[in-house]
């Protein structure tokens, strides 16, 4: 059997929730993931590479940051829900005023971080109504 071969039996074999986890993914990329699963995927993607300045900044410059905030809100609960709320208030009020700023959201970052597995669930749940 061939490296090929094997490599397409391999990929054949994925379970199917590997198959919708990836599929989701290719959707956002491609700005087809549905509201509001594109902007947690977001959200997510976007502090794990910066933390919340990151995804403050970016979203400000590409899209309508209130507009992305009120429908994270709809799918956030409990930590994350009020976390989220932390960090866009201080952001929100806490421009000029660089040290604190920084220091509330990487508090916030933390906590984003201990409860990252929350989003997890939301998203492997989303993940699995997407057809292959």
């Amino acid at each position: 059997m061939s490296f090929f071969d094997l490599f397409k039996r391999k990929k054949n074999e994925q379970p199917m929730e590997e198959l919708q986890w990836n599929k989701m993914w290719d959707l956002w990329v491609e700005e087809a993931a549905a509201s509001p699963y594109a902007e947690l995927m977001t959200y997510e993607s976007e502090i794990n590479n910066g933390g919340h300045m990151q995804f403050f900044d970016n979203v400000s410059n590409t899209d309508d940051l209130p507009q992305t905030i009120s429908i994270l809100y709809t799918v956030l609960d409990g930590i994350l829900k009020q976390n989220l709320e932390n960090a866009y208030r201080a952001y929100s009020e806490h421009q000029e005023d660089e040290d604190t700023l920084d220091e509330v959201l990487n508090e916030c970052d933390n906590v984003f971080y201990e409860h990252e597995s929350e989003i997890e669930k939301i998203l492997k749940e989303y993940a699995k109504t997407i057809k292959i």
